[in-house]
This record gives C-alpha cells, structure tokens and sequence, in this order.
C-alpha cells in the first residue's frame, strides 16, 4: 500500500499547482487512467477472443487497487486529511448527509459524481441492449422441417456455420440483453457507501470500460467495413 500511496501523493503534488486541494482527486482520476492504459492489451485481446482468460484478466487485476484505494482512505495515513472540494475523499455519502444534508457543500460533491456515474450506467444500458438485440437478430432462425427437428434438439447450424436460434431463444437473448446491462447501476449503490476516493475511481474506471468498448466496436465495424468494400471492388 505505500508505493500506491506514494504515487498518488507524487502525482497530487505534480498536478497541485493548478488544482489545488483537490489536486489529490485528480491524482486518483489519472492514476485510475493509467491502470487502465496497462490492461488495455489486456482489454483488447479480450474483445476479439484470443483466450477466455483475457476476459477475466482485467478485472482480476483492477480488485487490488480498487481494495488498496479503499484500505488508503479508511485508516491512518497522509492521505485522509486531502479533499474534492468541500468533500473529504476519507468520508463517505452518509456523512455528507449528516453535516449539511443532500444539498450541503459536501452533499453536492456526491451528487455531481452520482451523476457521472448514472450517465456512464446509462450510456452502457442502452449499448448493451442495442448489442443484444443486433446478435440476436444476426443468427438465422431455423426453418423447414429438418431445421425444426434441430431447434427441438436443441442445437443446430446454418448452411455458413452460424448457430440458428429459434424465435424463443432469440427472444430470451433480447431479454437477458436488457437486463445485464442494468446491473451497471450497482456501482451506484458501491459509491454510495465506500469512501468519496473509491468512488472516484469506479466512476472512472467505468467510463474508461464503456469508452473503451466503444472504441474497440468502431474499429471493429470500420474494418470490417473495409473489407467489405474492398471484396466489392474484386
């Protein structure tokens, strides 16, 4: 833990001149980025699957710092006496709320990154379902009397090698598709009781998550839209 706090303090100290007391904040912010810039081979690899294990890879690997973050800002050390603006990054919502109440000084440093959260929640919510939703309709539905034997067995292919769904299976694909995504808002639920500097940094490493994905889907439809038009041109 003193190697983490010690470059968060460094990092606080680079960025102090222009923010100040919340200079510490912001080192979290950027300490969170830089985290996230590490497993971002890790991310990628993930997304086009290259191996099961890239998938679980990042996430395992972001519990100790988000443990390390919260254990810093519990207990004693230089890094409690640091604040967001009026907010202690040591405090939590509940003491926010009992000194100034929901629309106090600290009150509405919580909400505004309350706010962050919720957005970035939403924003995945409805990426997710639209995902979901594309997927489902992409795979070819059964057809014929064979096809209908398949769907019965349970498993069947396309003549391209695609698996077939039958109409219930896509259906329960759409609703799966809009309820993961929803889970997303727990993280509100998190920041709600953790301290403001864990808060911090789960509201920027899910915005980093949802970006990040969005990136690696535009690509993905960009290249394949290129090969596209080149196989055209042939």
């Amino acid at each position: 833990m003193s190697v983490f706090t010690h470059v968060v303090v460094e990092l606080g100290r680079f960025l102090e001149p222009a923010l100040a007391e919340s200079a510490t904040a912001a080192a979290i912010v950027l300490f969170t980025v830089l985290v996230r810039l590490a497993l971002h081979p890790l991310n990628r690899a993930a997304f086009k699957g290259a191996t099961p294990v890239a998938g679980c890879l990042p996430l395992l690997l972001q519990l100790p710092v988000f443990f390390l973050m919260y254990q810093a800002f519990t207990t004693s050390g230089e890094l409690l006496g640091h604040r967001l603006f009026a907010a202690p990054l040591g405090g939590t919502w509940a003491g926010a709320l009992g000194d100034g109440g929901l629309f106090g000084a600290q009150g509405l440093v919580y909400l505004a990154l309350f706010a962050v959260i919720a957005a970035v929640a939403a924003w995945s919510a409805v990426r997710g379902r639209r995902a979901a939703a594309a997927a489902a309709a992409a795979a070819p539905v059964p057809r014929g009397k064979a096809a209908q034997g398949r769907a019965k067995a349970g498993a069947g292919r396309s003549a391209a090698g695609v698996p077939e769904l039958t109409a219930e299976q896509q259906e329960a694909m759409r609703r799966l598709g809009g309820v993961l995504p929803l889970l997303s808002f727990g993280t509100l639920v998190t920041a709600a009781i953790v301290p403001l500097a864990a808060g911090l940094y789960l509201a920027a490493t899910t915005a980093w998550s949802v970006a990040e994905r969005a990136w690696l889907e535009h690509r993905r439809d960009r290249l394949a839209a290129v090969e596209a038009a080149a196989a055209g041109s042939r």
